[in-house]
């Protein structure tokens, strides 16, 4: 389906942008289509990628026995791959999963001791086994990559299984699928229930999955011979990683370590996210402004704390109808996928000072009429991730086209912009 905006469908259709469930049921379609807009296609990158697939998406049965995996939230998480056909997500298909291993259903059973409780031997035998065999599979295909790095995809609000691997592949093509390992972190996303054309289950289905986000992530920062990850998360699942991430910082920083030391992330990428301000940065930066925080057995109030080659980059866009539409849902003062220059002074004092760890970079016009989807569809957004995570280049590297408008403020022009 290809849609085609018009300066009068346009006006039209700002009409309805007062109304917040009209603009729901807007959302709901454009987000699903507005990536045929733009597309890079590059014919010399490969046009079959192996993509790995973490989940907690209830599969479902079909008749000749294949897997799919639905809308429906999963107790246990899995984990396998699946084959993408196509450059870009617009124009790919996607083979058949094939599930290579699953968890014990959560919650993990207790059994009692004279001591008091403990987890139940079996389910955790059957964990440890099931980390094992993740690990292998995972060992597997990083000693076969270049870089020794894996990228995880995280998608975000009404987006079903395919659309996760599709985004994933895509992005795999643009960084090389020789260099890196790429993985689809898929949440239960993409349902109809409720009153919000299924946005509010989304949003409890991202707080459900936080737990099994955790999990994931600590498995594969401790698989073989893996030197770095890279995140990328859009939209509501800007949140989800978030929340997992604040909570993992938390974790490393009583063990007298840090993320990027302890689990080897180094870029977390947030693009349109859609997250208020201050929820944002109390999860993300949150161990920051709280000196009583264990630091192994005690406080440690002046601990120099070394953030390695942790890096927060966010992509935002004042075009982005979707955002505004939350915004406005929420109450939010503002949604950090919304900040650009134009945002009042008072509200950029807000951003953390973070030391050179965070960069802002507004994107000009771009993801279609709802505004949402540029990190995909956007050729500047496309390339700049390229030279940021594969290229390892600053933000005022001339091949990152940026333009400083103040720290910690970037503009990134689109490529017919800039030409």
């Amino acid at each position: 389906m290809k849609i085609i905006v018009t300066s009068d469908n346009e006006k039209h259709m700002n009409k309805y942008l007062k109304y917040p469930i009209a603009t729901f049921v807007f959302c709901k379609i454009f987000i699903a289509t507005t990536l045929v807009f733009a597309q890079v296609s590059d014919p010399l990158k490969p046009s079959k990628v192996d993509i790995f697939y973490v989940t907690n998406r209830a599969p479902m049965g079909t008749e000749n026995g294949s897997i799919l995996y639905g809308v429906d939230r999963s107790h246990s998480l899995a984990f396998g791959s699946v084959e993408v056909l196509g450059q870009d997500a617009t124009n790919s298909t996607v083979g058949e999963p094939a599930e290579m291993g699953r968890f014990p259903e959560t919650p993990y059973s207790l059994e009692k001791t004279k001591h008091g409780v403990r987890r139940s031997s079996d389910e955790l035998l059957e964990h440890k086994r099931t980390a094992l065999q993740m690990r292998n599979e995972l060992h597997r295909r990083i000693i076969r990559t270049r870089r020794k790095e894996a990228v995880i995809f995280i998608h975000g609000y009404n987006n079903d299984f395919n659309d996760a691997v599709k985004s994933t592949a895509q992005i795999c093509n643009d960084l090389g699928p020789d260099d890196f390992t790429c993985i689809a972190l898929t949440w239960p996303a993409g349902g109809s229930k409720g009153v919000l054309f299924g946005y509010n289950v989304d949003r409890e289905s991202g707080e459900f999955s936080v737990a099994d986000l955790r999990k994931a992530i600590r498995i594969i920062s401790s698989t073989p011979d893996l030197k770095a990850i890279h995140f990328i998360a859009h939209s509501r699942g800007t949140d989800v990683l978030s929340t997992a991430i604040q909570q993992l910082a938390i974790e490393t920083y009583v063990a007298q370590s840090s993320i990027a030391e302890k689990l080897k992330i180094h870029n977390v990428i947030l693009a349109a996210p859609d997250i208020d301000l201050d929820v944002a940065f109390s999860k993300i930066l949150g161990i920051v402004s709280d000196p009583d925080l264990l630091y192994g057995k005690s406080a440690n109030e002046r601990v120099i704390y070394n953030p390695g080659k942790f890096h927060l980059t966010v992509y935002s866009s004042n075009g982005d109808r979707a955002l505004s539409m939350s915004k406005a849902l929420f109450g939010s003062d503002l949604r950090l996928g919304l900040i650009d220059t134009s945002t009042s002074q008072d509200k950029l004092d807000r951003i953390p000072k973070a030391a050179g760890l965070a960069d802002f970079i507004t994107v000009e016009a771009g993801g279609g009429f709802i505004g949402h989807s540029y990190f995909l569809s956007e050729q500047a957004v496309r390339h700049d991730l390229i030279e940021l995570i594969k290229n390892e280049k600053s933000p005022s590297d001339p091949e990152r086209s940026l333009i400083e408008e103040k720290q910690p403020l970037w503009f990134l022009p689109s490529r017919t912009s800039a030409q």
